[in-house]
């Protein structure tokens, strides 16, 4: 970019963090406005069954980047950090409110309230969030009208904002019994939290991809005709392929079933990522790792029963029953952590694509546009203007806004990592009444867990981050910066990015291992690092950077160090 990075001001009162874990670059505008009040009504409303201190992070967008701050339960709107010691003891202790929040935490964890959850979750939220996603996939675009198509566009604008407060409504049950298990196994051994989390594997099956059982059906349905493994062997282009896997009488079910999970799901947190149905390419290797047997769960129980007892063994004899409780309630838990973002904002955010790609192309043909593509940087007012022949901006402002969008990352010099007030930690929960302790301790190390990385201590041939799943691999990077890197993965390879999404685990069936720049412990790439079972490096800042793309790597998920070979 040769224009001026523009200012950037603190969006309120408070330090704001940029946030760099599931957004590495500016998001548009569509999903900005989706975003922030979805975020907070759904976090608050889990933070409240919960008790929790943390009433919310409050989302912000500062020249499209994300930047999240955290907001105390009771705060004051102008609060710039938490209160001191005495005055919040004072305040949990006596304040009428704050002792009922208390008790609540207390509750919640006395009554396993998760369990409560979960059940709600299987039973209504996700049946009905599904019948939601594919009642508003399945529109004919050729049966709507102008004025229509700016319905739906509205329509879809609602629904993502619905579920992105559905994601966050369940953003705590699922992060309390693990960090809460996290909390009591390192008091009671001092193993760090990669070591731990090793006996969740196998507890979350979701997070080997939200079509995983369809792409196994697909593979077999292939793997049984003859003719179906011509065509998906064929030298035809991807795209011819994939219409004839659906059209053929073999696998027209199993591949319609996979495409109807997976056909508008984008690949990122933000509808300006392709979705999966726009790269046939990425389809087709896919479906040819699952019929060669990639991409399933190397696991069994008697390795899971193996990874359990290792770590029971160094747990004090008087504390194994607590353990055992504890670790049932996580492996029951665990798969929500996947399965929100799935059923929730992650389906949606394709479902708007598919609208505004629409629009796009309808405005491009009436001479509005000079390419469809300018109608994701619009907002959902500005494309429904367009769309009912009202001003709107001109397409040289979205081309510029798509320019920033997809150019700029939060890795560049010039964006900073804080706004606003001094960065302060956030009161310990020891701070609280003993009722208040356990969730706060629990939250406080899942919320350390998922973002904490260590300090940079990389080289040009040793780049060094985080472990998260055991074993060495050594293979080819792959180097996955822009939507485009996606086409030329290809099968063995080892994925270099900024990070995954959950929405990543089309390619997943390919990858020989992962090593990304950003996150902890518990973030995405390390929770599928540890379902497929091959090496995981999260959390190294620069690999992205230091690791040059087609260089052969070492991948040790064991020590957490990725060696540059060649």
């Amino acid at each position: 970019m040769t224009e001026k990075t523009p200012s950037f001001n603190p969006p309120g009162p408070g330090a704001w963090e940029l946030e760099t874990t599931h957004w590495s670059r500016p998001v548009t505008r569509f999903a900005q406005d989706a975003t922030v009040d979805g975020f907070i009504a759904g976090f608050s409303a889990s933070a409240a069954r919960y008790g929790l201190m943390l009433n919310h992070l409050e989302p912000a967008f500062v020249n499209g980047f994300a930047y999240m701050r955290a907001v105390g339960f009771g705060a004051p709107k102008n609060a710039k950090g938490p209160p001191p010691k005495i005055v919040l003891q004072i305040l949990t202790r006596v304040v009428p409110k704050m002792r009922r929040r208390i008790q609540t935490a207390h509750e919640a964890i006395t009554n396993k309230l998760w369990r409560h959850d979960l059940a709600r979750w299987d039973r209504e939220v996700k049946p009905a969030a599904i019948v939601r996603h594919r009642k508003l996939q399945s529109v004919d675009f050729a049966s709507l009208d102008d004025a229509g198509l700016a319905a739906h566009v509205i329509d879809a604008h609602v629904h993502l904002h619905d579920m992105v407060k559905q994601h966050h409504d369940f953003t705590v049950p699922a992060a309390l019994p693990v960090g809460d298990f996290l909390a009591h196994v390192h008091q009671w051994t001092g193993k760090p939290a990669g070591e731990v989390l090793q006996v969740l594997r196998g507890s979350s099956k979701i997070s080997l991809g939200v079509a995983h059982e369809e792409l196994a059906a697909l593979a077999a349905a292939v793997n049984a005709s003859g003719a179906a493994r011509a065509i998906l062997d064929g030298p035809k282009p991807a795209q011819a392929i994939v219409d004839a896997l659906m059209a053929h009488e073999s696998t027209a079910v199993a591949m319609n079933a996979y495409m109807d999970m997976v056909r508008v799901r984008c690949l990122g947190y933000d509808l300006g990522s392709k979705s999966v149905g726009e790269m046939p390419e990425l389809i087709v290797r896919s479906i040819k790792a699952g019929c060669d047997g990639q991409g399933t769960q190397r696991d069994d129980d008697a390795s899971a029963r193996a990874r359990i007892a290792s770590l029971r063994s160094a747990v004090p004899p008087e504390h194994h029953a607590s353990f055992d409780a504890l670790l049932e309630e996580v492996r029951l838990i665990n798969r929500l952590r996947d399965e929100r973002g799935h059923y929730s904002d992650g389906w949606a955010f394709g479902i708007a694509r598919r609208a505004l790609g629409e629009a796009g192309r309808r405005l491009a043909a009436r001479g509005i546009f000079a390419s469809a593509e300018s109608a994701y940087e619009a907002s959902c007012g500005e494309i429904v203007a367009l769309l009912k022949g009202q001003p709107g901006p001109a397409e040289a402002e979205l081309v510029s806004r798509g320019a920033w969008r997809t150019t700029k990352t939060t890795s560049d010099a010039d964006i900073p990592a804080w706004l606003g007030a001094p960065p302060s930690p956030p009161p310990p929960s020891d701070w609280l009444p003993e009722k208040g302790r356990r969730t706060g301790r629990a939250i406080e190390i899942f919320m350390a867990t998922l973002f904490t990385e260590p300090e940079p201590a990389s080289s040009a041939t040793s780049v060094k981050g985080l472990p998260v799943s055991p074993g060495t691999y050594e293979g080819v990077a792959r180097l996955v910066n822009e939507e485009a890197d996606f086409g030329r993965i290809q099968r063995g390879d080892v994925l270099v990015t900024r990070s995954t999404s959950p929405y990543f685990n089309v390619i997943l069936p390919l990858l020989g291992a992962i090593v990304t720049d950003r996150g902890g412990q518990l973030c995405h790439a390390a929770i599928v690092a540890r379902e497929y079972g091959i090496p995981g490096v999260v959390g190294t800042r620069d690999a992205s950077k230091l690791i040059r793309d087609g260089a052969r790597v070492r991948v040790n998920g064991t020590t957490g160090e990725v060696s540059v070979l060649a």
